[in-house]
This record gives structure tokens, sequence and C-alpha cells, in this order.
């Protein structure tokens, strides 16, 4: 896996992270604001995802992710994330051919 620190500017990276303190469902979800489901808040607790990359702050040593499962975006510590990796993006519509 990759550090965070030797990451190269313009590519595209993504990790395993995880947010503390979040509002989640009976399935371990995240809940309130960041559902759409109908589903009450079962407790507020710790939150795992893998997320892209969008930005990092080696001063403050924090990182900007969107989770890929609910789209939201995350602020999450260089000591909360893991298992960085580079992404390879796939068109799925590339292979079509057009008459």
């Amino acid at each position: 896996m990759i550090d965070i620190r030797d990451i190269t500017p313009g590519e595209s990276y993504a990790c395993r992270f995880r947010v503390k303190d979040v509002p989640l469902d009976e399935f371990g979800r995240l809940g309130g604001l960041y559902s759409l489901a109908d589903l009450p808040i079962a407790r507020v607790g710790e939150y795992t995802g893998l997320g892209i990359l969008m930005q990092r702050d080696l001063d403050n040593q924090l990182v900007r992710l969107k989770d890929q499962d609910s789209n939201h975006e995350f602020v999450c510590g260089f000591d909360d994330i893991w298992d960085i990796d580079t992404i390879e993006w796939e068109e799925p519509f590339d292979n079509l051919a057009t008459d």
C-alpha cells in the first residue's frame, strides 16, 4: 500500500477510512441527515467505508474524501485512513459501437 505522504498530486487514489461519532441506523449505515431512508437513528458510532481521495493537507494531516456508498464527503485525519491505493478508472460505454 501507499503512504499518504507519498501520493502524487493529480493522480487518483482511494482508501479505507473511519469517521467517529456519526449517526447510524440499526444496520450500521449512515443515518440522520446522511441518509434518505426513513429509518430512525439507532446509535451514534463509528462508520467505516471506502472513499476517493479528493484533497490532502500535509500541514494539518487531513484528507477530504468521498464515500463510495453514501456519496458524502468527509474530512479525516491521517490516522483514520489506511489501505491507500491507486484507482484505475473504467469507462463503461467505451466498448459500444456507434452506427
